[in-house]
């Protein structure tokens, strides 16, 4: 069944309804669309009275994928979505910085520094600006959720990480290491390294006679290898000399550097959330079991599911699930290219700007890139640049809506193995 979302006259959220009764309302002209995906009526009067059920809004945190999923006391799910969080800002703002260091290198040498002039620089309590866009992404979607439905109580499935346990899972079974580690008694890991390989080469066993040992990185550095012991190895110098020159071969296998950034981002998204959102708290395998016991898949969207309904056996009363990828809020390189002088226009270009959305040929797509000549690239919700030929003309396509924080589409919601309405 495709429901759609009401909102009184005052815009306070009511229980969805049917399409065909939102049909009539609007035949009748006592709604207004406000709202195209997913789709929202408003209503011109204000109802005699008003009935709402007490509903639940479930959220599956994350780093990469936030699930959420609203559900009423009988388990009916009413509302499912996965929004897909920035995690481009560091790279773009340290290109950013590359491309202004340059250009001060070559017409701005006589400024002295005033990094330390800046407040947001200097001030206490501030958030990295990847952290600030993963938090607001959170409480953006709590209140977009909360500005179509009756929300009466938030559940947030969180999670605390411990970083050194995901490192070395050794320590938990030698609670000691926490205090001690596995470096404990050397001056450092090179040190333990030596100590592990007997003060001998690992290739040659000692006979090249060369008494210069060497900690070499099985998996080299410039491919992300890690600093641990486990893809450290000790050899002569010969040896070494004649392994990186590709002379000979090695036979031992290494180990590339752990990625904990995500775990380390969502200990503090756990807490900011938890301060700025009166919510409930649960765990991810508390979700899991519950998941499990219902025969889902695992998908973010039926993960909020669980958590909505608090493990009861969810009803979907929806067929699709809105998808949402957060982009920039404006544009912001002023010149073409990295020595160019040529402006680029941030605002409206025949009355279209990026991340727009318009409809052309019978679909909808997003605009990638605009000309001044009344051409557009268009590209589809995931990104991908679109085929289209010949090129599309601003006069052949329809905006549909305004650029936003994020893209939204809708997808068939995948097959789970309990009902649906």
């Amino acid at each position: 069944m495709n429901m759609v979302y009401v909102l009184s006259s005052e815009k306070i959220p009511l229980m969805p309804c049917s399409a065909a009764i939102a049909r009539l309302l609007l035949k009748e002209g006592k709604a207004k669309v406000v709202r195209r995906t997913p789709f929202t009526i408003k209503l011109y009067a204000q109802p005699e009275r008003t009935y709402t059920q007490p509903l639940t809004l479930g959220v599956d945190t994350g780093s990469t994928v936030i699930g959420s999923a609203v559900a009423d006391e009988q388990g009916n799910i009413w509302y499912l979505s996965e929004v897909e969080v920035r995690n481009d800002i560091a790279t773009t703002m340290k290109e950013r910085a590359t491309h202004r260091r340059n250009r001060r290198q070559r017409k701005t040498r006589y400024r002295p520094a005033r990094w330390l002039h800046r407040r947001n620089s200097i001030k206490t309590g501030r958030f990295s600006p990847t952290m600030r866009s993963k938090i607001d992404a959170h409480l953006r979607e709590i209140h977009f959720v909360q500005s179509l439905l009756p929300i009466t109580s938030i559940v947030l499935e969180t999670g605390t990480f411990d970083p050194h346990a995901l490192k070395n899972p050794e320590v938990l079974r030698k609670k000691w290491l926490y205090q001690k580690g596995i470096n404990y008694g050397f001056a450092n890991t090179k040190a333990y390294v030596l100590t592990r390989d007997g003060y001998t080469c690992q290739h040659c066993k000692g006979k090249s006679k060369d008494q210069r040992l060497e900690v070499h990185h099985i998996i080299f550095r410039s491919q992300h290898g890690s600093d641990e012991e486990s893809n450290l190895l000790t050899l002569c110098k010969t040896c070494h000399d004649a392994l990186h020159a590709g002379m000979i071969p090695l036979k031992h296998t290494g180990k590339k550097k752990g990625d904990l950034l995500h775990a380390t981002q969502m200990n503090s998204i756990r807490v900011q959330l938890l301060k700025l959102v009166e919510a409930e708290e649960t765990w991810g395998f508390v979700t899991k079991e519950h998941r499990l016991l219902a025969g889902l898949p695992k998908e973010h969207c039926f993960d909020a599911a669980m958590i909505a309904t608090r493990g009861n056996g969810p009803v979907f009363q929806i067929q699709t699930v809105l998808v949402k990828k957060c982009i920039p809020d404006g544009e912001y390189q002023q010149t073409k290219g990295k020595r160019s002088e040529q402006r680029l226009t941030t605002g409206k270009i025949g009355g279209l700007r990026k991340f727009d959305q318009v409809r052309y040929q019978g679909q909808n797509y997003i605009v990638k890139g605009r000309m001044s000549t009344g051409y557009a690239i268009l590209m589809d919700f995931s990104g991908k640049k679109a085929d289209l030929k010949p090129i599309p003309k601003f006069a052949r396509m329809r905006k549909v809506s305004a650029r936003s924080s994020w893209m939204i589409s809708q997808r068939i919601m995948p097959s789970p193995s309990c009902s649906i309405i």
